[in-house]
């Protein structure tokens, strides 16, 4: 509150609120002053009524006597009351009854010519104005209208020598000086109270503020410590300190040489402090006794401790964190399964020995048996392969070249050799020694394991060559050992860059074909050697180059070894083939069954029957009118349980499943007794050559006996000659296809060379598998 707050003709508080707290803070006094008032009110009528003892025996005195004795009853009574008012309000209002009561006796008393003299009457307005606790107003009105009535009373005496003017002069001035007596009071007694109250807040908040800052100081989670500069004795210390540097209830330290701090760093601390006046984040280490030394972060300032320089200073124990720091940093360098550096350790050293060395050679290595240990034998012993093999790598590198080499495992079953000022012969060596050390067999669970490995072999090309640009051409080296037939190492030469820049753009060019639509089917019909009829057709897939220009799979085969563009390219073509049938069968075209290779990357998804199913229901075709052809190369690597699911799925539609290339890959017989297979088709490279071979041609005989026996259709690819298509007629082959009788063909021209088919023409084929 402030003087601003005063209203300018009262000095009382503008703020009824302001205004009430006053009165309400001062109403034990006030209620002391206002009985104080009335108890010398009491009195002063006292020695009043005895002066009016002189006029006993005149005919006024009774009524003087009357009025002075009501007026101390009257006077009494409140003096009691006054202590029982709850109040200021209703203080005031008994105190202004008592004020009106008693201006209007005595100015009755002077009226009824008492011999009372002027000035000794007036005192009563003064007492009004001055001594009595109201309010501004009230004080003002009482104090005037009893001025008045005294006035008045006065005026009616004849025999008095003041003229009324004269006397109403003396009065009104006799007021103006009381009131500005009593605003000057107002404003006083008002503004005393503000500085009273401000002083009294300011107190509070400090002593709160300390108490606050107390409070923390004993309940802060960290150890703090204030303690003289000059003399280094610890004047306060919190709980937190007294448990983190009392080892014994003797251990208590009391100067800061008890806290074990390094004279250095305690001397360097110190300095601080008087330099800047502060410290923050100082690390130092801090002795316990016997227990081992902890590190800790400090931060403190100076400040005044009776007139003396001391420091405030908390400290926070940072080892845990440290040592969490470290097991994060190794966690962060190091592969947890191995114990060998990962990949970010790996990178770093790399771009050191580049750095450093004017040779760096790289041997990327590769497991080969990984997978098939995982799936074999689990997890555990795959992980134990690892375990060992990173503890043969980094055995072998450390007896033969020492502190130059560095063994890091990048994931999964992948390592890295670094050999740092190293040339390429002894890397090429090394990568050797390391191939035939991993050859020996690890024995895991009473079984023997076998690590075999592919690496690839790389040196670093001039001093320009980037890290990032030496592991590429390693990781092409191993690719390259990988095609090559894996467990061996290849060193990296240009043309590997060359050949896997060929790939990228193939696998680009394609990626976009099968988008763009220029992946289209060709159809080769399949000719019945018994009928002499177009049974159905194989679709083959091109890669439209050109309006004229057309590529077979085997110019692009190489871009299949990716699984995702694989299975794109595929569903395009069933789309296209899918639509081509809906066109025919529009057409009324005949087309007999139309067969799909699905390759072995789209049988790596479990819903491909599904899928292939759905692209049916988009063209609006049955999947009666469509064969399946798979190749022995989708058993590689899966057993029968993981395909036999997705075939009956595909049979169950009503396609026909058939083997296709049968005796040139890895399936075993087995499989053409657990899988749902309809048909097997001779590889053209037994028919080949069947007239004069006879190894091919016992191949393909044995192959059309096993067909024959098991129930199953056999169908002789790349028939060319009619030599060949007489020979496997006479041996029971049912079905025959090659360009004898047709090369493969668009959808238009398949429909026009079914239009041509006559009863004519297939009489002429049967006549020319006759050999009479």
């Amino acid at each position: 509150m402030s003087a601003s707050r005063l209203r300018p003709m009262t000095g009382e508080f503008i703020r009824v609120e302001d205004e009430a707290a006053f009165q309400r803070q001062r109403f034990p006094e006030t209620v002391r002053h206002a009985r104080l008032v009335l108890g010398v009110a009491f009195g002063a009528g006292v020695l009043l009524l005895l002066n009016d003892l002189r006029i006993i025996g005149e005919p006024i005195f009774p009524v003087v006597l009357a009025l002075r004795l009501s007026l101390l009853a009257y006077t009494v009574a409140s003096f009691r009351w006054a202590a029982r008012m709850a109040d200021f309000p209703r203080l005031e209002r008994l105190i202004v009854a008592w004020q009106w009561l008693t201006g209007s006796i005595i100015a009755l008393i002077v009226y009824l010519k008492s011999n009372i003299s002027l000035p000794i009457s007036l005192v009563l307005p003064v007492i009004f104005y001055l001594a009595v606790p109201v309010s501004f107003r009230w004080r003002v009105l009482n104090g005037s209208v009893g001025s008045l009535l005294l006035l008045l009373a006065y005026a009616t005496d004849p025999d008095d020598p003041l003229s009324l003017l004269s006397m109403g002069i003396w009065v009104l001035v006799l007021n103006a000086v009381l009131i500005l007596l009593v605003l000057r009071d107002n404003r006083m007694a008002r503004l005393s109270w503000c500085a009273i109250e401000a002083e009294r807040a300011a107190l509070a908040s400090t002593a709160r503020s300390h108490e606050m800052v107390e409070k923390t100081f004993l309940a802060a989670p960290i150890p703090m410590v204030v303690a003289d500069i000059e003399s280094g004795r610890i004047l306060r210390m919190n709980e937190a300190g007294q448990r983190y540097f009392q080892q014994g209830p003797e251990d208590a330290p009391t100067t800061l040489g008890d806290l074990h701090l390094e004279p250095d760093v305690q001397k360097q601390m110190m300095e601080n402090l008087r330099r800047t006046g502060e410290i923050s984040n100082f690390e130092a280490r801090i002795g316990q006794g016997d227990a081992p030394a902890r590190t800790a972060l400090i931060g403190g300032s100076m400040l005044e401790v009776n007139g003396r320089p001391a420091v405030v200073a908390g400290l926070m124990d940072i080892t845990d964190r440290l040592m969490a720091e470290d097991k994060v940093r190794q966690a962060a360098l190091h592969d947890a399964l191995t114990g060998l550096s990962n990949r970010a350790a790996f990178q770093l050293s790399l771009e050191a020995a580049c750095a450093a060395f004017n040779s760096v050679c790289l041997l990327l290595v590769d497991l080969d048996s990984l997978k098939d240990v995982n799936d074999t034998y689990g997890h555990d012993a795959g992980d134990a392969l690892l375990v060992e093999t990173a503890r043969r790598l980094g055995q072998q590198v450390e007896e033969r070249v020492g502190g130059r080499g560095f063994v890091a495992r990048l994931g999964g079953d992948e390592f890295v050799v670094l050999l740092a000022g190293v040339r390429l012969p002894e890397a090429i060596d090394m990568a050797e020694t390391l191939i035939a050390g991993l050859r020996a067999p690890i024995w895991y669970g009473g079984r023997s394991l076998i690590a075999r490995a592919s690496v690839g072999v790389a040196e670093r090309m001039g001093e320009t060559q980037t890290s990032g640009e030496l592991m590429k051409n390693a990781d092409l080296a191993l690719y390259a050992a990988k095609s090559q037939g894996r467990n061996r190492a290849v060193v990296y030469a240009p043309q590997m860059r060359w050949a896997m820049q060929e790939r990228v753009a193939l696998h680009s060019a394609l990626t976009e074909a099968a988008s763009s639509r220029a992946i289209v089917p060709f159809y080769q019909p399949k000719v019945s050697l018994v009928t002499g009829r177009v049974v159905g057709f194989e679709a083959l897939m091109r890669w439209r180059r050109g309006p004229q220009a057309f590529l077979a799979p085997a110019a692009f085969a190489s871009a299949f070894q990716d699984p995702e563009l694989a299975v794109l390219v595929g569903d395009a073509m069933i789309q296209r083939v899918a639509a081509d049938v809906r066109q025919l069968l529009d057409r009324g075209v005949v087309l007999g069954r139309i067969a799909l290779n699905l390759s072995p990357a789209q049988f790596t998804h479990t819903d491909v029957g599904r899928h292939l199913l759905e692209r049916f229901d988009e063209a609006r075709v049955g999947a009666e009118h469509f064969d399946v052809e798979v190749t022995e190369t989708v058993f590689l690597g899966r057993r029968a349980d993981h395909v036999r699911p997705i075939l009956d799925e595909i049979c169950g539609a009503g396609m026909h499943i058939a083997l296709d290339d049968f005796g040139t890959g890895y399936a075993a017989l087995s499989h053409l007794k657990q899988l749902p297979i309809d048909t097997l088709k001779i590889d053209q490279s037994f028919v080949l050559d069947v007239e004069a071979d006879r190894f091919d041609a016992a191949i393909v005989c044995s192959v059309i006996e096993l067909g024959r026996n098991l129930g199953l259709q056999v169908v002789a690819e790349g028939v060319e000659t009619i030599g060949q298509a007489r020979f496997l007629a006479a041996r029971g082959c049912e079905v025959a296809q090659g360009f004898l009788y047709a090369h493969p063909m668009s959808a238009e021209h398949m429909a026009d060379f079914l239009a041509a088919e006559s009863d004519a023409v297939i009489a002429e084929r049967l006549r020319a598998l006759d050999p009479a």
